[in-house]
C-alpha cells in the first residue's frame, strides 16, 4: 500500500451493520478490515471471491463425518439396520 487512502461512505439497514459488526469482531477484525479483504480478494481474482463463516460442525457431526469416512475406507465394517430401528436410535 502506497499510503493513499480514501474515506468510503455506504448506507446499509441498520440491523445488517449491526450483524456483521458482530460477526467481523468474532472474527477478530472490524467493519473496515473485513470490506479492504473483500476489495482486495475481489480485484486479485476478478470475482466475488470467498466466504468468511462461523459455520463449524459440533463434535457430534464431525464424529458422525469420521465414521462415514472410515466406513467409506473399510476401516470399519458398514452398519444396516431397518427403519424401525432408525426411527428408535433417533429418538422418534
Amino acid at each position: 500500500m502506497n499510503g493513499d487512502t480514501v474515506n468510503l461512505s455506504i448506507r446499509m439497514d441498520k440491523s445488517l451493520k449491526e450483524q456483521a459488526d458482530s460477526l467481523f469482531s468474532e472474527l477478530g477484525m472490524n467493519m473496515t478490515t473485513a470490506l479492504t479483504i473483500f476489495v482486495r480478494q475481489s480485484v486479485r481474482q476478478g470475482k466475488i471471491p470467498f466466504e468468511i463463516t462461523l459455520n463449524k460442525p459440533n463434535a457430534e457431526t464431525l464424529a458422525a463425518i469420521r465414521e462415514i469416512e472410515e466406513m467409506r475406507n473399510g476401516l470399519i465394517p458398514k452398519q444396516s439396520m431397518s427403519v424401525a430401528d432408525f426411527a428408535r436410535e433417533m429418538g422418534e
